[in-house]
């Protein structure tokens, strides 16, 4: 077993501002986890005052997480993956679907909140036969996360990155898809990349108002797309059928609900 994790615990705690909402701690209370403080409770149940529905929509995304690994590394042989933004650890990490179909899997998990990091180094161990990596670094340096991972990846063979729930928090369309490019043309033919996003396209008048409200306050702000939009992001690559859909449709399981959530997911490959 190989677990790299950039930085210490101490930096990190220090670096904690307990005071503003973040967005992977939202996620991990909607979620059922622990790690999360009073401020993002608080902003979280107002959110899930007007949308109720954003538990549903916060466990479909992460079931879609889990298809869309079990899909890679199953289907696609996909044995390395680069998680941008992971969020949290919580159950079913990426690390954890793809090494349960490939024990020898490699991961790289990507996160700038020093939260994340404490928890990397305590929660994302690795399967014995495979590698799990965290690397302290910004989707808006996309050449430093490269770099970062070649101490894991081999940029030689392909690659699958994910990227989920974290487009959103790039408000230029422009700049969203630029950053996906320069991550895409830094991996071999044959990689993937697997986006899940919210939107207003779904339960429109509700997310457009928790959307007003998270922005309004002092945390990173937000933008929700259209399946357009979404699928633009994915540039010249070959879209996995079907396509962006709402991410409960993406491939379910028997007896999973396919009810359309507020967030869409989709999986591109490189030719």
């Amino acid at each position: 077993m190989e677990v790299k994790v950039s930085g210490s615990d101490s930096e990190s705690v220090a670096q904690l501002d307990t005071g503003i909402p973040h967005s992977a701690r939202l996620w991990n209370y909607w979620l059922g986890g622990k790690d999360n403080f009073e401020v993002d409770r608080a902003v979280a149940d107002q959110i899930l005052a007007m949308v109720p529905e954003m538990v549903g929509s916060a466990r479909a995304d992460r079931a879609f997480l889990g298809r869309a690994v079990r899909h890679l590394a199953g289907t696609e042989k996909i044995r390395q993956f680069l998680d941008v933004g992971t969020g949290i650890p919580t159950a079913n990490n990426t690390h954890e679907v793809a090494q349960s179909v490939a024990p020898n899997s490699r991961i790289v998990y990507v996160d700038n909140d020093p939260m994340v990091l404490v928890h990397a180094r305590a929660l994302l161990t690795s399967h014995p036969e495979g590698s799990t990596d965290y690397l302290d670094a910004d989707l808006r340096d996309p050449e430093a996360i490269i770099e970062g991972a070649k101490r894991t990846l081999d940029f030689d063979q392909p690659i699958a990155v994910m990227l989920l729930g974290i487009l959103n928090f790039v408000p230029d369309d422009d700049e969203a898809a630029d950053l996906v490019r320069r991550l895409v043309a830094a991996l071999p033919s044959g990689s993937f990349v697997t986006i899940s996003h919210p939107t207003t396209e779904v339960n429109g008048p509700v997310m457009t108002e928790a959307l007003r409200l998270w922005n309004e306050g002092p945390a990173a702000k937000m933008v929700l797309r259209s399946a357009d939009q979404v699928a633009r992001l994915f540039g010249d690559l070959e879209m996995v059928e079907p396509g962006v859909v709402s991410c409960s449709q993406w491939h379910p399981d028997a007896g999973e609900s396919a009810e359309e959530v507020p967030h869409y997911g989709g999986v591109g490959r490189k030719p």
